[in-house]
């Protein structure tokens, strides 16, 4: 199914005549696995709107190790916040799941929301969602273990992905997690044996979603119930929420 802009949830929230006024200035773009959309201290000129694709955002440290802080989807948009404060990227967004996404230009985005009043309060909310997210990651990847934190990843990128099937490497996911390889073979050896996923080359595939919200912290919910809260009719994920 070929995407357009309204693929991503929040642009297929505006009513019409919003999204008339933002339509002309979207467009479509692919996103490859591993690119690099910003670097730390580059400087924004784009927001993205994902469609299939999934983005993090990854705090990199001096010592070359990194850890993921927020991610992105359909339900999302990336850059938004630099884009219309700073104009820096504050950490660095890479593509996790390869797809296409709506790209529009920062003076053209501003410019809009300017002038629309529900735009600029979609934009709001969702600046809140996304701090809410960050909070709730970090307080994650601090206090839970790391088969907990694996299966909240999984979950969230399903949500995301159009597809049971994510195609990601251990390397990639030790890297979104802030752990060593090794540690991230073993978690997913240990959900493939208990029926949960199943792993292929450079892919892992979801067979028991329920399953692996049994298995996950209590992150992933709070981190969907405050999508559902703040972005009621823009957040639409594979299953009801609990």
């Amino acid at each position: 199914m070929r995407p357009d802009h309204r693929t991503n949830w929040l642009l297929a929230s505006l009513e019409a005549e919003d999204f008339a006024a933002l339509g002309p200035h979207l467009e479509l773009v692919e996103l490859s696995r591993g690119q690099v959309l910003y670097e730390p201290g580059d400087p924004v000129r784009h927001a993205y709107f994902p469609h299939y694709a999934v983005v993090s955002l990854v705090n990199v440290l001096e010592d070359g190790g990194s850890v993921e802080v927020a991610v992105f989807g359909r339900g999302g948009v990336l850059g938004l916040l630099s884009a219309l404060v700073s104009r820096e990227a504050f950490g660095r967004y890479v593509v996790q799941i390869a797809g296409t996404a709506s790209r529009i230009s920062v003076e053209h985005l501003e410019e809009v929301r300017n002038g629309r009043p529900k735009i600029r309060r979609l934009i709001q909310n969702y600046g809140e969602v996304l701090l809410a997210q960050t909070f709730q990651i970090l307080t994650c990847n601090a206090v839970h273990s790391v088969e907990a934190r694996c299966c909240r990843w999984i979950l969230m990128a399903h949500d995301r992905a159009d597809q049971d099937t994510l195609s990601l490497t251990h390397e990639f996911l030790a890297e979104m997690l802030g752990v060593q390889r090794p540690t991230v073979s073993v978690v997913l050896r240990t959900l493939q044996t208990a029926g949960l996923i199943q792993q292929s080359r450079g892919s892992i595939t979801v067979v028991d979603r329920a399953g692996l919200e049994d298995s996950t912290c209590e992150c992933y919910g709070r981190i969907r119930r405050i999508y559902q809260r703040l972005l009621p009719g823009s957040y639409s994920p594979q299953v009801p929420s609990g």
